[in-house]
């Protein structure tokens, strides 16, 4: 289908369906991968980190993809490096709707692992930053060696979890007994463990075919309204790709998986510069070298928002601001000048 002779307000519509899809979508992954993960004793961070954020990824796997394949690197790149900085606000949203008066989110979620995820997110982001100074012709296999490296750091991380969840198995066992008392019965996926992979594989079909629309009418769109490629790609389809972690992090809370919450978002935004290794493939050129300033800003960004939730775990504070934990209430205002400084570079 060609979406070039579609209007814009038809173009508008595709675009808010494709969210309400993934939004959808994303609702009915969190319980199977709740079931999935409880099934094999997988533990609630790892779980978050491998299945949800993966899956609940996809949209932006299409989007790079798409963009890759066509060259139009703005968009794939501020979606990806925007994604990250936009996520990390998703726990804000989780905070408060999810959580809510009872305690902060990070007094409730927090974990060694969740700790290792966080370290694993920032030397990933910080080796992109490092990657920019690189050539472009220093390519191999049509990608830089930063590339690889990342794809090796992620990996690395998702191994030692592994082992770390393992080394706490009775603790993990005992709080995933204690949580099956707690949960609402209306929360808990409903069916057996075939059930929830069918609805996990579904899902994931859903939130990659509604990712590709969202990029291809959204690109449309942004030309059509004269919108920048950076601003576009790194706020409004960052926000409306960022539909699945709001969705199963809220889910994920209301059902107590604080720990899956958190992960979610931080094993999903270490996960999204690996894609920078997919677009250069597709496109057979070295993505990460052409950045720019602005992909920078939002970069450093990501940084600065997952150091404060980071700090916010390890502190411990109960204080709550406008029902929200004093950590979300920074992570806020830090991201809503970020984004005045973004609209001042791009």
């Amino acid at each position: 289908m060609d979406f070039h002779v579609l209007s814009s307000i038809s173009l508008l519509l595709i675009f808010l369906s494709c969210t309400v899809i993934i939004w959808i979508a994303g609702v009915k992954i969190t319980r199977a991968v709740d079931a999935i993960t409880t099934h094999f004793k997988l533990g609630e961070a790892f779980g978050g980190m491998v299945f949800l954020a993966i899956v609940t990824n996809l949209p932006e796997i299409a989007i790079t993809s798409v963009a890759a394949y066509h060259h139009d690197y703005d968009i794939a790149v501020s979606n990806l490096l925007g994604g990250v900085a936009i996520q990390t606000v998703v726990l804000v949203l989780i905070d408060v709707f999810g959580v809510g008066r009872s305690a902060p989110l990070t007094l409730k979620g927090h974990s060694r692992i969740l700790i290792l995820e966080g370290v694993a997110l920032i030397m990933i982001l910080t080796l992109v930053m490092m990657a920019k100074q690189f050539p472009a012709q220093l390519v191999f296999f049509r990608t830089t060696p930063i590339e690889w490296l990342i794809l090796i750091i992620w990996l690395g991380s998702v191994y030692s979890i592994s082992r770390l969840a393992k080394s706490e198995e009775t603790v993990l066992e005992q709080r995933q007994i204690r949580l099956s008392k707690l949960r609402h019965p209306k929360s808990p996926f409903r069916g057996g463990i075939q059930s929830a992979m069918l609805v996990l594989a579904v899902g994931a079909v859903l939130t990659l075919m509604a990712g590709w629309a969202l990029e291809y009418s959204g690109e449309i769109l942004s030309k059509r309204w004269h919108i920048s490629g950076v601003l576009f790609g790194g706020t409004i389809l960052a926000l409306a790709t960022a539909l699945p972690e709001i969705s199963t992090g809220i889910a994920s809370a209301k059902m107590r998986d604080y720990n899956m919450a958190v992960s979610d978002i931080f094993g999903g935004n270490a996960f999204l510069p690996v894609l920078f290794l997919v677009a250069s493939i597709i496109s057979g050129e070295a993505v990460i070298p052409t950045l720019s300033n602005s992909d920078m800003y939002l970069t450093g960004m990501g940084i600065i928002l997952t150091c404060i939730y980071m700090v916010g775990m390890v502190l411990h504070s109960r204080r709550q601001v406008f029902q929200m934990g004093i950590d979300s209430f920074c992570v806020l205002l830090t991201y809503l000048m970020g984004l005045i400084g973004l609209w001042a570079i791009a």
